[in-house]
């Protein structure tokens, strides 16, 4: 999936149109510099999912925890603060991974030796006002 995002009103569109394409897939992995919108885009899609908690960056809890509509977990994860792969171990991520929940993950090249073997990678860049995202199912 390929897809310019020339506005934030498009998300909404955006967020359905990748839970769609990848219907049994739970683990998202974002990758793109800070401030591209990674978590803009991971709030939508928790929106999307029926979401009603503060969707906001665990940058410093590592993990937030939210339920969707049906109240199943929801997991965010940001690993830009992780120092080494051990504190993903620490945190026992393997109970958030293989859950069979939603997770989406930030700063997931921190973490990539440690990967589901199926997620969907979606990589955001940006030129000008115009940012790309390219969603492509990996495993």
């Amino acid at each position: 999936m390929k897809r310019e995002i020339h506005s934030i009103t498009e998300l909404p569109e955006v967020a359905r149109e990748l839970l769609e394409t990848f219907p049994g897939d739970r683990f998202f992995a974002f990758y793109g510099k800070m401030g591209v919108g990674k978590t803009t885009l991971i709030k939508e899609l928790c929106r999307y999912l029926g979401v009603t908690d503060n969707v906001c960056s665990p940058t410093f809890a590592i993990v937030n925890v939210y339920s969707d509509r049906n109240g199943e977990p929801v997991y965010h994860f940001d690993f830009y603060r992780l120092k080494n792969i051990d504190e993903a171990y620490d945190i026992g991520y393997e109970e958030y991974f293989y859950s069979g929940a939603y997770c989406f993950t930030e700063w997931t090249e921190k973490i990539e030796p440690i990967m589901p073997d199926r997620y969907v990678r979606i990589e955001i860049t940006e030129s000008a006002s115009v940012r790309t995202l390219i969603a492509t199912a990996i495993g």
